[in-house]
């Protein structure tokens, strides 16, 4: 049978294409990425959508992943659950990428965390509850679903402890009405009696809320000896500003890990002094002692992202390194096998040092960290300093 020109030639620019669309495929790894980069909470996807960047830099730069681009593909979630889903969905079904790392927050985690199953693809989230990785009615990690962010647990662990040695016996708590403020609140009353810590008043307020005066002042009547917020935001920093101009310094304050970033020292303008939080190594990297096992990776990064954007780095830019580098790690072994990816960073993750602590997950453990992963810090002379 005879072919005419236009045939012919329709037939050889298709095979042509399909050589380049089949090259291309062949010369990359698609790894998708959702972050809150605009928006009421783009102080969380911000610095980690500057991080994943830096990070798809420094690996294409050096080689690429066993030789091959690593292509990072970025959508904005605005801080919206709605966006994050449709994100999520675009990446894992339509883009074909080989794992998602995000979101930035736990509501929108919560949120996508059908569809990891769904297309059976690897969601590492940034962000911090532990309901994002555990399936509460099958008392068991999801399937799909890995996150970096130390737990709440971990973190009340780490100011419950320091509360029981400094003998405290009264609290106050605040939270914020938030997936990560409920979380939060939730074992910050659980765990309370198993410190012998009596919680004396219990307030809360809404995310957009400018103002914590009220609540301040009917803490400040019932004289806890320490007061306990979660948050994340601008509101720890209105809280901290409502608790200055009331004259409660002698309470002292403890905020959250999602108090982990410099800009809310500043923001703070000065009210933040002598408040205590629970931090990851990331965070104070100068001050860690030369042996310490997450020295070298947190310096090295400290360098690169300040170098980089002239902004100081912060523990949610932390989060997304170790998700990346995690996820990288997995392809360098198993490819982009969607299967393959997830059951080795169940079973081959260990030791993994990254900016947040020693990763080590495992089939009951999608998280990965102990509370060894904190550091207790102080806000001192406008920064962060070691609690010796």
């Amino acid at each position: 049978m005879k072919l005419g020109k236009l045939t012919v030639t329709t037939m050889i620019c298709f095979l042509v294409t399909g050589i380049f669309v089949a090259q291309a495929v062949a010369d990359s790894y698609k790894v998708g990425a959702v972050f809150s980069a605009t928006g009421r909470t783009s102080f969380l996807g911000d610095p980690e959508k500057k991080t994943a960047e830096l990070v798809a830099w420094q690996i294409n730069n050096a080689g690429g992943i066993n030789g091959k681009k690593l292509e990072l593909i970025i959508y904005d979630t605005e801080g919206d659950a709605t966006k994050a889903n449709l994100a999520v969905k675009k990446l894992m079904a339509q883009d074909k990428v080989c794992a998602v790392i995000g979101p930035s927050l736990s509501g929108t985690s919560m949120a996508v965390v059908p569809l990891a199953a769904k297309y059976k693809t690897p969601l590492v989230s940034v962000a911090a509850s532990y309901k994002i990785t555990w399936d509460e009615k099958k008392n068991k990690p999801r399937h799909w679903v890995f996150k970096t962010p130390q737990t709440d647990t971990m973190a009340v662990d780490a100011i419950y402890t320091q509360l029981k040695q400094r003998g405290v016996k009264k609290i106050a708590v605040m939270s914020v009405t938030s997936g990560f403020g409920k979380s939060g609140h939730g074992e910050l009353v659980r765990l309370a009696p198993n410190y012998g810590l009596s919680i004396v008043a219990d307030e809360s307020y809404g995310p957009k809320d400018t103002d914590m005066t009220a609540q301040l002042t009917k803490i400040k009547g019932l004289s806890p000896e320490a007061i306990v917020n979660w948050s994340v935001g601008p509101t720890q920093v209105v809280v901290l500003r409502n608790w200055r101009d009331l004259g409660m310094q002698s309470i002292t304050f403890y905020q959250s890990h999602g108090f982990g970033s410099r800009k809310n020292i500043e923001l703070a303008a000065g009210a933040a002094e002598g408040v205590y939080c629970p931090l990851g190594a990331v965070n104070v990297a100068e001050a860690l002692s030369d042996s310490h096992p997450q020295k070298k990776v947190t310096m090295e990064y400290l360098r690169f992202y300040t170098g980089k954007y002239q902004e100081p780095l912060s523990s949610f830019g932390g989060h997304a390194w170790d998700a990346l580098h995690l996820v990288v790690k997995a392809i360098e072994a198993v490819g982009c096998d969607r299967a393959a990816i997830r059951d080795y960073l169940e079973t081959k993750t260990a030791g993994f040092v990254g900016q947040h602590g020693i990763f080590n997950f495992s089939p009951d453990d999608h998280i990965g960290l102990d509370k060894t992963a904190f550091q207790m810090v102080v806000v001192k002379d406008g920064d962060w300093a070691l609690v010796k």
